[in-house]
């Protein structure tokens, strides 16, 4: 099945520890590429990644977790009671020592570094599993999205292929007349050369045999159908592997014998089609890039 590597998909949700919104935005990239970005999560991001790598091969992936914890359950509170009542004491003996007493309130002293601590807690198996849950969910959304791209993308690309194999059919039936024409290029070459003097017809058809034979087509036309058959079977392909790559080096032999079909081109409508084949694989090889 064909995808694009473009997508994106947000969603919200609550359990009774935790209060999750994962953003997954999918990007064009030619190998599979994770970013991150949120609360930390330990251990668990490098699960998350291996999850979306098993389902996307290829692209950008950009995550934003906005994590919360409503419940008091998932934090740790320490208040360092030794630190404090030392802290106190210091204060008492610096009062007596001023003759003046020194007043600090609870708010103030729990604001001095190390007096207290407040730590979320690890992840315990139920809440990892409602995070990899969430996730799952919304990397649905985004394969949804590139599915329903790709879909759009195949069915532009196909039209491509189809005007190229139209292009094909008539070049085979102008390169019929080719062996005509070359005898008549040649015919008046000849009398230009030797002053309308007419040339042997043995002669004359030797050198349109060998010219004919040079400026042969047949080879590139047969090719070129091969790869645009093998374009049309990999977009119809109902595996679930990414067939970009593919398409990407179909679309390079495609303007290759496109290339190699025009510089042997001695007919003016030859050469117009296959400027108009160029035309179309370079559409085909700029819709690819888009492609898993």
């Amino acid at each position: 099945m064909i995808q694009s590597m473009t997508g994106f998909a947000e969603r919200s949700f609550d359990s009774p520890t935790l209060r999750v919104k994962f953003a997954i935005k999918s990007l064009n990239h030619r190998f599979f590429d994770w970013s991150y970005k949120g609360a930390p999560i330990g251990d668990l991001e490098n699960r998350l990644r291996i999850l979306c790598q098993q389902r996307l091969h290829r692209g950008r992936i950009e995550i934003i977790l906005d994590l919360h914890f409503p419940h008091p359950s998932s934090w740790d509170v320490t208040v360092n009671v030794g630190l404090m009542e030392k802290i106190v004491t210091a204060l008492d003996q610096a009062s007596r020592r001023v003759r003046h007493e020194i007043h600090i309130t609870a708010d103030s002293l729990l604001r001095i570094p190390q007096i207290m601590e407040l730590r979320r807690k690890a992840f315990n198996a139920a809440e990892a599993a409602f995070l990899e849950k969430c996730f799952r969910r919304t990397l649905d959304d985004v394969l949804s999205a590139r599915a329903a791209e790709g879909k759009k993308t195949a069915a532009q690309i196909k039209t491509h292929v189809l005007n190229v194999r139209k292009s094909v059919a008539r070049l085979e039936k102008l390169i019929r007349r080719q062996p005509k024409t070359l005898q008549h290029k040649l015919r008046r070459k000849v009398k230009e050369a030797n002053n309308a003097a007419s040339a042997s017809e043995g002669r004359l058809a030797e050198e349109v045999a060998y010219l004919t034979q040079r400026y042969d087509v047949s080879e590139e036309l047969h090719r070129l159908k091969c790869h645009l058959d093998a374009a049309l079977q990999t977009i119809a392909s109902p595996k679930g592997e990414p067939a970009g790559k593919m398409l990407d080096f179909l679309a390079q032999e495609l303007y290759r014998e496109a290339n190699t079909l025009n510089s042997k081109s001695q007919d003016i409508d030859v050469t117009r089609e296959g400027l108009l084949i160029k035309g179309e694989v370079e559409s085909f090889r700029q819709q690819v890039q888009n492609l898993e």
